[in-house]
């Protein structure tokens, strides 16, 4: 007996074929219902193991038995003049097309409107804990705005592999052009490329970022030869509006982003600012070597790659001395510099801020128009405690580019160490709009939730954080944990917060303070003694932890008397835990708080600009905050 052609006379392949079909048919239709009903995960399991035990049984059952006029009978009992095989066949065939042809309408059905329904809700509840997480006063969007884009980082398909900071600028590079048009809302850098190399679908990444479009690409670059791609896709539905590759020399990358750019809008439809019809991307040099490494220096600076700061800043120089009139490149070594003197020993931090103040003056003598050396000298004011220019710098950097998200962050950070928490915390949720991955402002966002009681939300903006790269999550989640009563765990985190600052002092300091953070007596004794030695040396000028911790371990007086009599390489440390949150009301209750106010140059900036609203000043002069 031919086995082939007696399965195919008793009908048992098409039997296979029909249950195949119809049972993924159903598994599809199971997966999309079952979550809707609550059904937990062991419904699917069984359903699947009963569909595959099915399969077996109805094979066996198409092999034994036959349908007949009669009704079923044993095969074996079917004379063969008096079979319908092949009339069941004829059936079973036209049963099959049906059931394929509902698999197919499902198939499609779920690809165009079920797959993007489901993703969007994955990512909307994903980026829940960002601008709109029981954060108060962080407004959200109902809709999204059509002419908005996300400029993800574009691929490298050099063979070098180092030459991922140059395909990484070459997007940034349009970025930057596309955000200055008023007409287009672009998502902040940080956010867009958030995305490089995870695989997510336009309508994740779309619905993530609130945008409605998607620019994606490739750089290859060999010897002087480049070639970029870009694709831009429609995120509700993933079409592709418009793709193209550019082929040119390293002399030409200037042209191939202004086409980039041109194309986009084009494509957008956004009207241009004054202006900008003549030329959108601006790098600011004609040199393309020198603007290759103002690209390298400016991946360490996106990064805040501490152990590569020292080699930016020599790339950054040497662009310079290519091109002296490079004025982004003296603004980004401005940044540089002052990057490094918040990380640096405490004895360094003069020198370094006063060249990263003089290369942000340079930068502005060559170009007015640049934001970002305004955001430069606002937190060098900020670091020497001249708060009202601090905050008028700033604001120009903000005039010239509202967009600019590092420069929104440093506004609110000046904000909450000058102790305006709520107007801190209105800045933080418009950065986030700009920039909803922003680690360093989510990173401050969920410390003021903890502050306020919400711890929930806290742990999940931190944990976003940290999921972004922040290098320090410690800092909060050591306030979620002792707001727990987990001093064990509160301990951990805050090890992890000193061992990130505690540049300058002894090896043993970060574990010690971290113990005294909990309460822990030998900690105390220990933080107290190391304390003494590393005032007895004379610093002029100190590591910022070393009165945070006098005050974490009750000593508030001590600790509000040092850091006003001296100076700290990272006031932000401080000020942004005691004046900048909820977190500590004996420092608000203690007597030495007034002395502390004036000192320090924040009660004659509460004179000038008003007192934050939780403050009200008394008929002594001093300042009373509740």
């Amino acid at each position: 007996m031919n086995l082939l052609k007696e399965l195919q006379r008793r009908n048992v392949i098409r039997m296979a074929g029909l249950y195949l079909v119809g049972a993924w048919l159903v598994v599809q239709v199971a997966a999309t219902l079952l979550p809707v009903f609550g059904a937990p995960d062991w419904v699917m399991r069984v359903l699947v193991g009963l569909l595959a035990l099915g399969f077996i049984a109805a094979l066996v059952f198409s092999w034994v038995f036959e349908l007949t006029p009669d009704g079923l009978k044993r095969d074996d009992e079917v004379a063969a003049n008096e079979s319908i095989a092949p009339q069941t066949a004829q059936r079973m065939n036209r049963m099959l097309l049906v059931v394929m042809a509902l698999a197919l309408g499902y198939f499609a059905i779920d690809k165009f409107v079920l797959a993007p329904a489901r993703d969007a809700s994955t990512a909307s509840t994903a980026n829940a804990a960002l601008v709109s997480s029981n954060a108060p006063d962080a407004p959200v969007a109902s809709t999204i705005n059509t002419k908005s884009i996300a400029v993800l980082a574009f691929a490298n398909m050099s063979a070098d592999a180092d030459n991922e900071y140059f395909s990484d600028g070459v997007a940034e590079e349009i970025l930057n052009a596309l955000a200055k048009i008023d007409d287009l809302k672009v998502a902040g850098r940080t956010s867009s490329f958030y995305f490089k190399g995870r695989n997510e679908t336009p309508q994740v990444i779309g619905s993530t970022l609130r945008v409605a479009h998607v620019l994606e690409g490739s750089v290859r670059k060999q010897g002087e030869r480049l070639r970029i791609t870009a694709k831009l896709l429609r995120v509700s539905d993933g079409v592709e509006l418009w793709s193209d590759s550019f082929d040119g020399t390293d002399a030409d990358i200037f042209a191939l982003q202004e086409n980039i750019a041109q194309q986009v809008t084009s494509q957008l439809k956004v009207a241009l600012n004054a202006g900008q019809q003549g030329r959108l991307v601006d790098v600011g040099t004609g040199n393309p070597d020198a603007y290759a490494l103002y690209l390298r220096a400016t991946d360490v600076f996106n990064k805040r790659d501490v152990p590569r700061y020292e080699g930016a800043i020599a790339s950054v120089q040497q662009a310079i001395t290519m091109d002296p009139a490079f004025a982004r490149a003296h603004s980004r070594l401005a940044t540089l510099y002052y990057a490094s003197a918040t990380t640096a020993a405490p004895e360094r931090y003069d020198a370094l801020m006063a060249e990263a103040n003089a290369s942000a003056e340079q930068a502005l003598r060559l170009d007015p128009k640049l934001a970002e050396p305004h955001a430069v000298l606002g937190v060098i004011h900020q670091g020497y405690r001249r708060y009202g220019p601090a905050g008028t710098a700033i604001e120009r950097a903000l005039e010239l580019d509202p967009a600019d998200a590092t420069a929104n962050l440093w506004r609110s950070t000046t904000l909450c160490v000058t102790g305006y928490i709520a107007a801190c915390e209105r800045a933080l949720d418009r950065t986030l709009q700009i920039d909803p991955l922003l680690p360093n402002a989510l990173s401050w966002r969920s410390r003021l939730l903890v502050s306020a009681g919400d711890l929930p939300a806290a742990q999940r903006m931190n944990e976003r954080a940290r999921n972004v790269g922040l290098r320090w999550p410690g800092m909060t989640r050591s306030w979620i944990a002792l707001k727990r009563g987990d001093l064990p765990e509160a301990r951990k985190q805050s090890l992890d917060l000193y061992t990130a600052f505690a540049t300058g002092l002894a090896p043993e300091a970060a574990a010690a303070f971290a113990a005294s953070s909990v309460g822990d007596a030998e900690g105390i004794a220990q933080s107290a003694r190391i304390i003494d030695n590393y005032l007895a040396a004379g610093p002029s000028r100190i590591n910022a932890l070393v009165p945070l911790t006098l005050v974490r371990m009750g000593e508030v007086e001590r600790g509000l008397e040092l850091f006003s009599t001296l100076a700290t390489s990272n006031d932000s440390l401080f000020l942004g835990e005691v004046l900048g949150t909820r977190l500590y009301p004996k420092v608000w209750a203690s007597p030495a708080f007034p002395e502390f106010l004036r000192k320090t140059g924040i009660a004659a900036h509460w004179d000038e600009f008003g007192p934050p609203e939780h403050c009200r000043k008394l008929a002594s002069g001093d300042y009373r905050c509740e």
